[in-house]
This record gives structure tokens, sequence and C-alpha cells, in this order.
């Protein structure tokens, strides 16, 4: 595992100033995958089954559009009854479990499970985790932040979302944090519509972060979402030119991840947890939206 540079402790003073208080994460010991009973139907990494991807973004019909309604809804409410059960002295293996089990008796499947060799059912990314985090055994802290990101595969439909949640009482830092990751998001769905070039999202985005004095992390990109789990369009949630328009019946997830620290991260040798090369913490949150009409539906409110 590479192992995070020692700071003096004088810059590690200027650090607290400007990131506020809260504990480093590494990952710890985790525990096996956990069962999917026979009967749930799974996608197809999971079941060899072949699945063609969109190389271009997909305008979907009716039919499809309430697909993608009813899963973005399962993964709403069951990332709603996952709130208040995060708090000091749970686990984030004790998160997957729990969510892992609602997703189940929903009579549907936990996306991330799997997928290119993802061993768990939810992603957890606490403090300065930014993405991909594995849930394992250490318990929760007073004053962590933790983002949960669901997935569910429902009735052949991917719906995603995910929040960043405050364990405890968490530092101002810390909240404001959260609060400005939110509006980013929220800045960026209000201008969502036809015709609306895909390239806006990141520039809403960047340019709001930057007026509150925080840096979005360039790495990580929202995409399209259907019957495949991730496709075109490319969202991205900084300055950029990635081509082409919004039009009515597509559907794709915007999940900006913003720091206090610099934009670097790097990936650690389980292949899947990211974090900030400054231990800045992040926080992230994500909708997966339908361009309608004459605007933006939120799926997974």
């Amino acid at each position: 595992m590479r192992v995070p540079k020692v700071l003096n402790p004088l810059y590690q003073k200027k650090l607290l100033k400007r990131f506020g208080v809260y504990e480093k994460v590494l990952p710890v010991e985790t525990t096996p995958s956990r069962f999917v009973p026979q009967h749930i139907v799974k996608p197809d990494y999971v079941s060899g089954l072949s699945k063609s991807i969109p190389k271009r973004p997909e305008i979907k019909d009716e039919e499809q559009i309430n697909g993608m309604r009813k899963s973005c809804q399962l993964a709403a409410s069951i990332l709603n009854k996952a709130h208040s059960f995060i708090q000091p002295g749970v686990t984030t293996d004790d998160v997957d479990d729990l969510i892992h089990n609602f997703i189940i008796n929903a009579e549907a499947y936990p996306s991330p499970l799997h997928y290119k060799g993802f061993p768990k059912s939810v992603c957890t990314s606490v403090n300065n985790v930014a993405v991909h985090g594995i849930p394992d055994l250490r318990p929760l802290q007073n004053g962590d932040i933790i983002n949960v990101d669901i997935t569910v595969f429902f009735e052949g439909y991917h719906g995603d979302c995910s929040k960043t949640f405050l364990v405890g009482d968490v530092d101002d830092k810390g909240q404001e944090l959260v609060a400005v990751t939110e509006e980013c998001l929220f800045e960026a769905i209000k201008l969502c519509g036809p015709d609306v070039p895909f390239c806006d999202i990141g520039s809403r985005i960047f340019r709001h972060a930057k007026r509150k004095g925080l840096t979005v992390l360039p790495a990580f990109a929202g995409h399209g979402i259907g019957k495949y789990f991730h496709g075109p369009p490319d969202i991205f949630h900084i300055l950029n030119r990635y081509p082409g328009l919004m039009q009515p019946g597509m559907t794709f997830t915007i999940e900006p991840v913003l720091s206090h620290g610099r934009e670097n991260t790097y990936i650690l040798d389980d292949g899947w947890t990211i974090i900030t090369e400054d231990g800045s913490r992040t926080a992230q949150c994500e909708h997966t939206i339908l361009i309608t009409e004459d605007g933006a539906e939120i799926l997974t409110r």
C-alpha cells in the first residue's frame, strides 16, 4: 500500500486551519462479499450475458423511462432509509450489510457487487477517501463525513444516487464542504434541459465551487445510465469541451466531488479506493436525472 507523506508539524497546523478537524482514513480489514439469491436477476457483467452499451447518448422511450423511474426510486428510498443508521460506532461494513439486505429484499441486485471485481454492494467513502471506498470494519467516528453511493439493478435498469452524511458532531469546515457540494449538484440540475450542452454542467459546478473557495476533483465524472451501468454521455464537473446537446429522453448522473485541498488523488493497492494526496476531506452527492421537454426530472429524488 502506498503510504502518505509524513507532514511536518507546522504544515499540519496550516492544513488544520484550511481543512478542519477529522481523522484521516486508510482501509482496514474487510469481510467477504455478500450472498445474492439465485432467483435475483443479475446484470450482464455478473450473469455473463452480453449487453450492448450505446455508442451515443441514448434517447429512451416511455417504457424505458418508466423502468428508470422504478429503479431510481428504489435506490433513493434505500439511501433515505440508511440515513438514520449512520452514526458513531457503526462500521462501513455494517452499512454495506444493511443496504445489501434492503436491495435483496426488494428483489433487486446491488449493482456495484462484482462490477469489474468490486467486492461489496455499496461504496462508502469516509473523510479523505474521495470515491470507491470499500466497506470495512473501521467504526465511524464522531466528526466523520461519509459518502454512501448506491446503485440498484431492478427489473432490467440501473438506478444510481449518493449522498454525503454527517456523522455525529461535524466541524464547520466539514458542514460547509457537504453543503456546497449539494449546492453544486442542484445548480447543475437547474440548467439542464433540451439543447443545453453537456459541457455546461461542468462550467456551472466549477464556477460555483470556486466562488465558495472549494476545489472540484477533475478525475471523476457522471455518466449515462439505463440497462447499462455506465455509458455515454460523460458528464464532467470541471471546465471542459465535451461535445453534444441534451435531448428529451436522455438519462445520466451528475455526481461532483469537492474538497478544501488540491485536486490530486491516487488509488490504493486494492485497485479501488481513491484518496486525496494532501489528506483533505471530500464530499460527493449524486442524482440520476431525465431530460424532459421543458427541463429535467430528478429520478432519484
